[in-house]
């Protein structure tokens, strides 16, 4: 499982053929991918990680607060192509992406498991859709993680 997490001023993301709009304010933009392998134990060790992640600023203007603590919202967008492999040629490789019936239940579950953490509902892409996705970042603060590599 592979994570690249924004903190944002704020974020949407529309789907024009489903008529599908949502937003969040300052917070989080999680874009999230699975490969096969990933289970309940990563789902668990990355929305842990994910909230528990100090990276809002304090009163005195040090990055130590978690999104827990500032109120902050999170929007959870599934992106397979954060498991492109550019090894070979220019077009890129998403082999080791999960298939969309392991993946869409993945992300539906890692979402409900992050909202719980959270302790409100994480705003949500459409699964598969074609997505625009618009961000404020602030910092900007980028942050990857990989539920395989925990560094």
């Amino acid at each position: 499982m592979r994570v690249v997490i924004q903190r944002v001023k704020h974020a949407s993301v529309s789907v024009r053929d489903a008529g599908y709009e949502a937003s969040i304010a300052a917070g989080l933009l999680v874009l999230v991918a699975f490969t096969d392998g990933d289970g309940i134990a990563d789902l668990e060790w990355m929305t842990r990680k994910i909230v528990s992640l100090r990276v809002f600023d304090d009163d005195n203007g040090v990055m130590n607060l978690p999104v827990t603590d500032t109120g902050g919202d999170i929007m959870a967008i599934s992106q397979f192509t954060l498991y492109a492999s550019t090894a070979r040629g220019n077009r890129p490789s998403y082999i080791r992406a999960a298939r969309p019936e392991t993946a869409s239940p993945m992300y539906d579950e890692f979402c409900r498991m992050l909202g719980e953490r959270l302790s409100r509902p994480v705003v949500k892409g459409i699964f598969g859709a074609d997505m625009q996705v618009s961000l404020q970042n602030d910092g900007p603060v980028t942050i990857i993680i990989d539920s395989k590599i925990k560094e």
